[in-house]
């Protein structure tokens, strides 16, 4: 492990990802697993991680760490992505403008809606008898 290493955090609906970034050959660890392991076969989540690499070109020079927690699985990929393009900002300030076209510097701040009283669900209503 280099001495040089780069931290950012990311975040969607609950979950929380803290990626390090060290010099090395280019591995991506979520949770000390590879991203196949982490995510088996949801390719979708798989594509949402791996975007910030496909616009910035440099990744083959640096070992990715990451540490997801909190909330689901699809959250988790969302945040493991925005702190990837984080921690890309800080290694490469030359690809911001191609990331914030991708929009992939930007938190996304929808979050479930919480549970009203008298309700079964945040909208939801119970059914409505006339008699």
């Amino acid at each position: 492990m280099s001495k040089v290493s780069y931290l950012s955090t990311g975040r969607r609906k609950n979950a929380v990802a803290r990626v390090t970034v060290e010099k090395g050959s280019g591995k991506l660890i979520i949770n000390d697993k590879t991203v196949d392991e982490y995510f088996g076969g949801l390719e979708r989540n798989k594509r949402v991680v791996l975007k910030p690499f496909e616009i910035w070109k440099g990744s083959k020079e640096y070992d990715f760490f990451v540490n997801a927690s909190g909330g689901g699985v699809s959250g988790q990929a969302g945040a493991v992505s925005h702190a990837l393009a984080r921690a890309i900002l800080s290694i490469d300030e030359a690809s911001k403008a191609a990331l914030r076209k991708e929009g992939l510097l930007t938190r996304d701040s929808r979050m479930v809606e919480r549970k009203k009283p008298g309700r079964p669900k945040a909208r939801k209503r119970f059914q409505f008898s006339k008699r």
